[in-house]
């Protein structure tokens, strides 16, 4: 069935041979068509084959969101080879340490600081004299390469299980998504929703339109201005929206999205209510299931409403939760979230540099959560990020939950810290709107909401975002950071 699908390069002469003058990609003000994607990818193929680059080959794309990233990553799927998008802002030692666990042919977009594998820039074209002619089908063993573990500081890069044949169609139909969309993606195309989304978008015959960063007027005035119908983000821009809009909503017009998804995090009750207030219960979808894809569950609006905090049902592979003696949970008890693809199904996903929990074939991610006696998954949180206050679990995400309801509160982060009598007690780091916040009426608001030993202990205010544009946060080293600076203290 897969050899019907022709390969991504094929697909996109295909696209571009049926409407060379429709809209590709659109980004910062400047617009390409499919005719001027398809030759300046081909050409830039060629380019990377004169440097080295052969079908299998990992091709490392450190490049931010942007018209160049797109016409790298096609060049590398035309050659056959697999594009590994990183982030350029890591940090050199993640970015050496993510090098590390698997040869490169090439890196664009930034150097090599070992001095090993050759570079070139974000600009890089080539020659004007090579073909831009189309080149011979060639298959990626692997579409993808997405990095991760940077927050729990194990690094690791997961290459997806299938080849270079996506069924890109039936992934859109899938989520609603039609091939004459508007696609915004407003999330890093280094991170899997943003790369898968701008795949199913190129591959479908949308036309993606890309922030090179993220700010809310300018992600307002874009939904207008190209009469964006559909787009995949994560609750921290949902929630760094909104101020911004109803500020003056005059200023906006976002009555062309049809289809609003949101993933990669927990997202909070009064967030996403708002945005159901917005656009209505059914353009307002979640999605939960890892880069792993072994398992999906959707919920839509409407039933979220029945179901307030659910993620969803099981809609592809199969989900069961387990205590921690391996037992199956019962509906309502919270237990690890275990998942696998279908019986019979190929793997979805591979490995480089670690592994994931797994128990006779099912795999864990680290989520804690439960089902309900209707088949609705809730999440609770990573059992990594939970801690434990006088022997009772705490979930950090339940209490940002509670913080982001503060009308100031642009995004917060909750870590478990030492105590001598409790063992651990909550911290939270939050981010405000500009308004002045007290530590003291913070930590009222929050216990108007929650028990006492969920209530922070101490509120520190911070100037910036604590999560970056993907919803991800480096726990466990803002964790570790916070720590240090409590055990440096004179007062401790």
């Amino acid at each position: 069935m897969n050899e019907l699908i022709p390969p991504i390069g094929t697909r996109m002469s295909q696209l571009a041979a049926e409407a060379p003058d429709r809209p590709a990609v659109s980004c910062d003000g400047r617009t390409i068509t499919r005719g001027q994607l398809e030759s300046t990818s081909n050409r830039l193929a060629r380019a990377y084959a004169e440097l080295g680059v052969r079908q299998g080959d990992y091709v490392t794309i450190a490049v931010p969101n942007s018209i160049e990233w797109v016409q790298a990553t096609v060049a590398v799927w035309k050659l056959g080879a697999i594009p590994q998008p990183l982030s350029p802002r890591l940090p050199e030692a993640e970015f050496e340490g993510l090098l590390d666990l698997k040869p490169r042919a090439l890196l664009v977009g930034r150097a090599d600081p070992r001095g090993v594998v050759p570079s070139v820039d974000a600009a890089f074209t080539g020659s004007p004299e090579l073909s831009d002619d189309p080149l011979p089908e060639a298959v990626s063993p692997a579409w993808k390469s997405i990095a991760s573990g940077g927050s729990t500081g194990r690094p690791k890069l997961i290459e997806a299980g299938g080849n270079g044949r996506v069924p890109a169609d039936l992934l859109a139909m899938s989520m609603g998504n039609e091939p004459t969309d508007t696609q915004l993606v407003p999330v890093p195309l280094s991170h899997n929703t943003g790369f898968t989304s701008a795949t199913i978008a190129l591959l479908t015959g949308q036309h993606l339109v890309l922030l090179p960063r993220f700010d809310p007027d300018r992600f307002l005035r874009v939904v207008a201005d190209y009469q964006v119908n559909y787009l995949t983000t994560v609750p921290t821009i949902m929630h760094r929206l909104l101020p911004v809009y109803h500020a003056n909503p005059d200023a906006y017009d976002l009555s062309s999205l049809r289809r609003l998804w949101h993933v990669a995090a927990v997202c909070p009750p009064n967030i996403k209510q708002a945005w159901i207030d917005l656009l209505g219960p059914d353009a307002v979808w979640e999605l939960y299931g890892g880069t792993e894809l072994q398992a999906l569950t959707f919920i839509s609006g409407s039933e979220w409403l029945t179901h307030r905090g659910s993620v969803g049902r099981v809609v592809a592979g199969e989900m069961k939760v387990l205590d921690d003696d391996g037992n199956e949970c019962a509906p309502g008890v919270l237990g690890e979230i275990y998942m696998r693809p279908n019986p019979g199904s190929g793997p979805t996903y591979h490995y480089i540099g670690s592994t994931a929990k797994s128990l006779d074939g099912w795999d864990s991610l680290g989520d804690l959560g439960w089902f309900d006696d209707e088949g609705y998954l809730y999440l609770a949180d990573r059992r990594v990020d939970m801690f434990t206050v006088g022997g009772r679990n705490v979930y950090p995400a339940e209490i940002e939950n509670a913080l982001a309801e503060h009308p100031a509160v642009l995004s917060c982060l909750v870590v478990g810290v030492p105590h001598e009598d409790l063992g651990q007690v909550p911290y939270a780091l939050v981010h405000t709107d500009g308004a002045v916040l007290s530590e003291d009426g913070v930590m009222a608001f929050v216990a108007e909401r929650l028990a006492d030993y969920k209530v922070p202990r101490s509120v520190e205010f911070v100037d910036s975002p604590l999560r970056d544009d993907a919803g991800k946060a480096r726990r466990s080293a803002v964790r570790d950071e916070i720590i240090a600076r409590l055990s440096a203290s004179p007062t401790n």
